[in-house]
């Protein structure tokens, strides 16, 4: 454990270096938010500008995530073939291709065919940000740096809706208003083709993982990388011998490497799918996908929806700063079962309020005092999920798996995760109409049973290095 322990001071030395490390491949991760929230200020005027129903627009809008289940299962082989920088500049093109093709639509069917390119570099960046950081960093500091990915979703999240608010207020408050031409709606839906391309050149900046360098017999750059990244006082023999170590299969990871167990998967696989779903399973991303629709499906104009979307989203910023903070010091456990507890309380006080909804439709209203239950709780349940699930479950899948199939165990639970996250998109506005009340006891219920999942399921990984783990 020597070895460990003087990882510290070196990592303090070389910290503002692989900061900006861990910045440049959590640029994904901002991506990665802005693209999956974006359509939420799109979805009003998808729906006028085409024709179309909830089903339909439920369609488009869950349809990336497939993508992004397909982008993360690819992520995994395409990191150990091409390497992590190779593969995120690749994230980086697919991201500005999507953003340019949703921007001038033709039909309905292609903006859904650009929103699949869209998600499948979301799938990328969802697996490779965590993974590269996770074999950047210093041990001391890997669950702060492995937060960038969240705190870069949030503030991916926040900017699309920012951004949204904005150009929907410039085009007179209606998302189908035109701007330069073009209607409101396509601006939001193109204007992630900037961070896209300043994405692909903070890729090509950064130094490729040392442990990918290894894996691929390139022992020379390797070294350089660690010196860079873990300062002067590392020995490097040792580090290299200790990866090497890790890393004896003569074999690229294949999916048999997977298997195990009674149940198919090793049992780690497992735990790492089960976080995955229930990061989903709790509904978070309704608020981010369809919180305009939501709100106005209880009497809130399109213009206040999305200044709602707005606030939720700076809540869900404050939260993740605070996860980022305590990460390191009180460990992943501990906030996930916080986190799981005030989920469950929020959503629970949430569905109480929304019971009280008349109508349907365009015509359903909320008495004014149970709106501002059902605002407040929604606030507080993103403000849960952010300090807790929303970063733990990132952390966790970048260091939870041993080295030699990390990537490709990562990508299987990432794909997962856009499973269960299609899963709750496709279905939250029949399932809205059909009773929204019922629906939020629904993810209050996986709420709760998330809290058994994380105090039996999840061992703490804090303060323990990569190649201890497995």
């Amino acid at each position: 454990m020597s070895r460990t322990q003087t990882q510290p001071a070196s990592g303090e030395a070389h910290l503002g270096h692989v900061v900006f490390i861990s910045a440049a491949a959590a640029m994904g991760g901002f991506l990665f938010g802005y693209d999956s929230a974006v359509i939420n200020g799109a979805v009003t005027g998808i729906q006028k500008h085409f024709g179309v129903g909830n089903g339909t627009t439920a369609f488009v809008v869950a349809i990336a995530l497939l993508g992004s289940a397909a982008g993360a299962v690819v992520a995994g082989r395409l990191a150990d073939h091409l390497g992590r920088v190779r593969t995120m500049l690749l994230a980086a093109a697919l991201f500005a291709i999507s953003g340019i093709g949703s921007m001038f639509p033709p039909n309905l069917e292609l903006l859904a065919t650009w929103r699949v390119v869209g998600g499948v570099a979301i799938g990328i960046a969802s697996v490779i940000a965590p993974t590269y950081i996770a074999e950047v960093a210093p041990t001391a500091y890997r669950g702060r740096l492995a937060s960038f990915q969240q705190m870069a979703i949030v503030l991916g999240i926040t900017v699309s809706q920012l951004a949204n608010w904005a150009l929907n207020q410039a085009a007179g408050g209606e998302s189908t208003g035109h701007l330069g031409g073009i209607q409101a709606w396509q601006w939001m839906l193109g204007v992630e083709t900037i961070p896209a391309l300043v994405y692909g050149l903070m890729a090509m900046s950064i130094p490729e993982s040392p442990r990918y360098l290894i894996a691929d017999n390139r022992e020379e750059q390797a070294r350089k990388v660690l010196l860079e990244v873990e300062g002067e006082g590392v020995d490097l023999d040792a580090r290299v011998a200790e990866i090497h170590a890790v890393l004896t299969s003569t074999h690229k990871p294949r999916l048999k490497d997977l298997l195990g167990g009674r149940f198919g998967l090793l049992p780690i696989v497992w735990v790492g799918i089960g976080a995955s779903v229930f990061q989903q399973f709790v509904g978070i991303n309704v608020i981010f996908y369809y919180s305009s629709f939501l709100w106005q499906s209880v009497g809130i104009n399109e213009s206040n929806s999305l200044l709602i979307s707005l606030s939720t989203s700076i809540v869900n910023v404050i939260g993740t700063v605070i996860a980022m903070a305590l990460v390191d010091r009180i460990g992943r456990k501990p906030l996930a079962l916080a986190g799981s507890v005030g989920m469950a309380a929020a959503l629970g006080t949430a569905a109480w309020a929304f019971s009280f909804r008349q109508g349907t439709g365009d015509s359903a209203t909320l008495d004014d005092t149970y709106a501002t239950v059902a605002l407040v709780a929604a606030h507080v349940f993103v403000f849960c999920f952010a300090f807790s699930w929303g970063v733990v479950v990132w952390v966790l899948l970048g260091e939870m798996f041993p080295n030699r199939i990390r990537a490709l165990a990562l990508s299987v639970a990432a794909s997962a995760q856009w499973i269960a996250n299609w899963a709750i998109t496709v279905s939250f506005p029949d399932l809205a109409d059909w009773n929204l009340s019922a629906t939020y006891v629904i993810y209050a219920v996986f709420a709760l049973l998330s809290i058994p999942f994380v105090a039996f399921c999840i061992k703490e990984t804090k303060g323990r290095a990569l190649e201890e783990m497995g």
